[in-house]
């Protein structure tokens, strides 16, 4: 009898190993067991951030589940679904809709556009996903979450893609980013951008060292110049979130910049910075008016801050690096103040006030100097260095032939998924609006080489 029992528990467990479904979810989603041959297990991320391709990706949920999700995109909320891409499906995984402000207004039915509340209204929203999901220990082509942005504010299509591949090419770290079509539960949905999600896995893949702190906007130092709180560098913390954790670096940079005069302070940013990769991210941010990024102070009755952006310590070199993040408003700016929000007053390295908030734009939107910021000051201080490099960019990956080639090559690639969304949605991006959009952004390249 002991003997029967024993086969049939070994054969049990060969289905187990064989089966690739096994069972379901507490949701009823199914489990899919890998057999470690999959593509997404092999290949490296390089291989899902391809340039050549558009990959596709299929979401299944539960009804119920998306219906709870649809009602209240902005709560952020995971449900439980299924992945699947290029034939092959990860499961079960984190599902959620996601954004700051920006993400939400006109996809949600709240009338407050600041505090974006209500069902869903807009066919795409951004959308995240987490393929580690609850102990399941996944990875998807070595990432543990993949987030795609639903552009519904760049006609273009091309900020997020564009804004990331120049930085990279002038040597910052930055996210990859390329487009991907999604379908949920068989619907097409429309094409998004995915861009790399800034964590672990992205420190591993983009530094010598990965191991190091990563925090997500928290600026070294407060509007008044002074160091910011542990309590805030903990607060910001997306890697090693533990009790105690050592924030030594980046505060040590911040007091070292606060305790320097003039004439030393570019001698702390030789010492604690990448100093081309930080010149570098200045010049791009400005020359493509990223000026909804880290550059950007807007003043409240609570103080100034910016924000999207993060900054990395890596612990092999004891250097601190500013990494640029969400570029869905960069370039609108270039030629006019298109954005009513986002607009920064002053040129690289100016300050306006006395470095005291005030109002600038349609909206009269209170925001400081980001050169008051000594920080940003410091960094401002290396004008030839400034000058080099914007002229690498505008002669190197910004010049005409090279960028309107890249955007064209991406439209290509793209404008099949743009007409198929136009003609199942109604609330799609048309195909003229798009194809004007390129039109003016090629225009706004255009002006700001020139300018």
């Amino acid at each position: 009898m002991t003997k029967i029992y024993s086969i049939c528990v070994l054969f049990i467990l060969f289905l187990y190993s064989c089966n690739k479904i096994d069972g379901l979810t507490s949701s009823g989603v199914e489990i899919v067991i890998p057999n470690g041959n999959e593509n997404y297990l092999i290949q490296p991320s390089d291989s899902l951030f391809d340039q050549n391709k558009l990959p596709i990706f299929e979401i299944n949920l539960p009804v119920g589940a998306l219906e709870y999700i649809d009602s209240d995109p902005a709560a952020e909320e995971y449900v439980e679904g299924s992945l699947t891409c290029n034939g092959e499906t990860i499961s079960p995984i984190g599902i959620r809709y996601k954004g700051s402000v920006g993400a939400f207004v006109g996809g949600v039915s709240g009338n407050d556009w600041s505090n974006p509340s209500g069902f869903k209204t807009a066919t795409k929203l951004s959308m995240k996903f987490k393929i580690d999901w609850k102990g399941y220990n996944s990875t998807f082509y070595n990432q543990k979450t993949l987030q795609i942005h639903s552009m519904n504010l760049d006609d273009s299509q091309l900020h997020d893609r564009l804004g990331y591949w120049l930085f990279k090419e002038m040597g910052v770290p930055a996210p990859r980013c390329i487009h991907a079509k999604l379908y949920i539960n068989g619907v097409y949905i429309g094409l998004f951008s995915l861009v790399e999600q800034i964590d672990e896995q992205f420190t591993n893949y983009h530094f010598s060292d990965g191991s190091g702190n990563l925090y997500k906007e928290v600026w070294p130092l407060n509007s008044d110049n002074t160091v910011q709180s542990d309590r805030k560098f903990y607060e910001g913390l997306v890697t090693n979130k533990q009790a105690g954790v050592n924030n030594y670096i980046i505060k040590s940079f911040a007091e070292n910049i606060l305790n320097a005069n003039d004439a030393e302070i570019q001698t702390v940013v030789d010492n604690n910075m990448n100093l081309n990769q930080t010149i570098a991210l200045a010049v791009v941010d400005r020359t493509i008016r990223n000026d909804d990024g880290p550059f950007h102070w807007y003043c409240n009755w609570g103080g100034c801050e910016p924000h999207n952006f993060f900054w990395y310590e890596n612990p092999s070199t004891n250097n601190v690096h500013l990494i640029p993040w969400d570029l869905d408003n960069a370039f609108e700016n270039i030629m006019t103040n298109a954005n009513p929000v986002t607009p920064i007053a002053d040129i690289w390295g100016d300050t306006t006030n006395n470095c005291q908030p005030f109002e600038y734009g349609s909206w009269g939107i209170y925001q400081k100097s980001a050169a008051c910021d000594r920080i940003t000051a410091g960094i401002a201080k290396y004008t030839i260095k400034y000058q080099q490099l914007k002229d690498s960019l505008i002669n190197g990956p910004m010049s005409e032939q090279t960028v309107n080639s890249l955007i064209d090559q991406w439209a290509n690639q793209i404008r099949n998924a743009t007409i198929q969304a136009e003609q199942n949605h109604d609330d799609a991006l048309k195909l003229q609006n798009w194809e004007d959009a390129i039109i003016e952004l090629k225009s706004q390249l255009e002006y700001a080489r020139n300018n």
